[in-house]
C-alpha cells in the first residue's frame, strides 16, 4: 500500500501547529529553555513540511533544498533542547554545520528535477542530530524526571529509523523497492506523526520538571553572587562532614570577609558594593575545586568547606582567591578591596560544624584586628 504523501504531509503540518500552539503557551507560562526548543524544532518541522509540499511544480528548485534544511534544523533543535536540560549551551557551530552543509548537498543535487537531492546528506544529519538527542536524555541523572529514559527511547528509535533510511537509501538509492515501501516520504511522515503525538505528554512533563529543578536551583543559591546561600551551604557542608567522619578524612574551612566594605557603600555606592561581591565569588569559583562548598554567608561575608584539603592546603586557596581578586582590577573605577581570611581545619571530619565555624570566626576577627589583607589560621580542632 502507497500512502499520499501529500494528504500526510499536511496532516503531520496540522499536527505540529496543533503542538507548537500548546507548546508556546507552555513556554510563556513556564519559560522552559526546553519547551522553547521544542517550540522551534515544530516550527521548524511544518515549515519543512510544507516546503515539500512544493515538490512536483517549477518552485521545487528552492523548496526541496529548502526544507532539507529546515527538517536538519528541527533535529538539531530537539538535540539543543536536550542539551538544555543539562544545562548545557546550544550547539551553535554544529547545528550551522549541519544546516549549511546540507543546503550545498541539496543545491549542488540539481534540485529541480531531483527530488531526493542532497538526500544522503539530510538523512545523515537528520540521524545525527536526533541520535544526539537521545544521548543526551539518556544521561540525564534519574533524579531530575521520571520521563526523560521513554523520551530517549523514542528518539533512539527515531534516530534508528533513519539510520534505516540511510543505509538503505546508500545500497538502492531512492527508487529502490524496499525504500519506497518502508522508508519513503509517506512511511516516515506517519512514524514522525504517531512519534510526535505519543511523546507529546512527555515533554510536558519534561519541560515542568525543568521549571521545577530550575526553580530549586535558585532557592538554593544566593541571587547576587551565584554562590550557595547560607541554609543550603549548612545543611551542605553539614552532611559532608558527616561522611567524612566515616572515612576519617580531614576537612578545612574557610571564613572570608571583604575589608572595609562598608566604606565601599558608602562612597560608591551599592552597586558598586554588588559588582565587588561578585568579583569576590567568581575569584572564589575560579580557586577552587568542584568537590568544595562555597557560599555567602551573610552580607560581605563567605564561607568555604573543603573536604580533604589539610590546613596549610586551605591557606593556599585563600590565597589564591586573594590572587584572582586581584588581578581583577577595578571595576567602574572602584579599587577591588582586599579580603581577610580565618581559617581552621578538623583532624579526621570528626569536628562538628558549629565548632568549626567558632574557631574560623575566632581566627578571621583575629586577622582584622591585625591589620586584615591576611589569612589566619586557628590550630587544627580535634573531637
Amino acid at each position: 500500500m502507497v500512502l499520499d504523501i501529500s494528504t500526510l504531509r499536511v496532516v503531520l503540518g496540522v499536527v505540529a501547529l496543533t503542538l507548537l500552539l500548546l507548546f508556546y503557551a507552555s513556554f510563556r507560562r513556564t519559560r522552559s529553555p526546553y519547551s522553547g526548543w521544542w517550540c522551534i524544532a515544530l516550527l521548524f518541522f511544518l515549515s519543512g513540511n510544507l516546503a515539500f509540499l512544493f515538490n512536483g511544480t517549477p518552485q521545487q528548485f528552492w523548496a526541496n533544498p529548502t526544507g532539507n534544511v529546515l527538517l536538519v534544523g528541527g533535529a538539531f533543535s530537539v538535540w539543543s533542547g536536550a542539551r538544555s536540560l543539562r544545562m548545557l549551551p546550544p550547539p551553535k557551530w554544529q547545528f550551522a554545520a549541519a544546516c549549511g552543509v546540507t543546503a550545498c548537498a541539496s543545491i549542488l543535487e540539481s534540485p529541480a528535477h531531483n527530488t531526493w537531492s542532497g538526500g544522503l546528506v539530510y538523512l545523515g544529519f537528520m540521524t545525527l542530530g536526533i541520535g544526539l538527542a537521545s544521548c543526551d536524555l539518556w544521561r540525564l541523572d534519574s533524579s531530575y524526571s521520571h520521563v526523560h529514559k521513554s523520551m530517549a527511547l523514542a528518539a533512539a528509535f527515531l534516530s534508528a529509523y533513519y539510520f534505516c533510511r540511510l543505509s538503505v537509501y546508500f545500497v538502492e538509492g531512492p527508487t529502490g523497492p524496499e525504500f519506497r515501501l518502508y522508508f519513503g516520504p509517506s512511511m516516515a511522515s506517519l512514524v514522525t506523526l504517531i512519534l510526535l503525538v505519543a511523546v507529546s505528554f512527555s515533554m510536558t512533563a519534561l519541560s515542568n520538571d525543568q521549571l521545577i529543578n530550575r526553580l530549586s536551583e535558585r532557592a538554593a543559591h544566593d541571587t547576587l553572587t551565584g554562590l550557595l546561600n547560607r541554609g543550603t551551604f549548612m545543611d551542605l557542608a553539614t552532611k559532608e562532614l558527616q561522611r567524612l567522619h566515616t572515612t576519617n578524612s580531614v576537612a578545612s574551612l574557610v571564613l572570608a570577609d571583604l575589608d572595609h566594605f562598608k566604606g565601599i557603600n558608602d562612597e560608591y555606592g551599592h552597586a558598586a558594593g554588588d559588582a565587588a561581591l561578585q568579583a569576590f565569588a567568581a575569584a572564589c569559583t575560579e580557586s577552587v575545586r568542584s568537590t568544595d562548598l562555597v557560599g555567602r554567608y551573610g552580607g560581605e561575608e563567605f564561607i568555604l568547606l573543603l573536604p580533604g584539603a589539610n590546613q596549610e592546603r586551605a591557606e593556599s586557596i585563600a590565597a589564591d582567591i586573594s590572587r584572582a581578586l586581584a588581578a581583577t582590577g577595578s571595576l567602574d573605577h572602584l579599587q577591588i578591596p582586599t579580603v581577610s581570611y580565618g581559617v581552621t581545619s578538623s583532624q579526621h571530619g570528626a569536628v562538628g560544624l558549629t565548632a568549626m565555624i567558632a574557631a574560623a570566626d575566632a581566627a578571621l576577627y583575629q586577622a582584622k584586628s591585625l591589620g586584615r589583607n591576611r589569612v589566619v589560621s586557628a590550630a587544627p580542632l580535634s573531637s
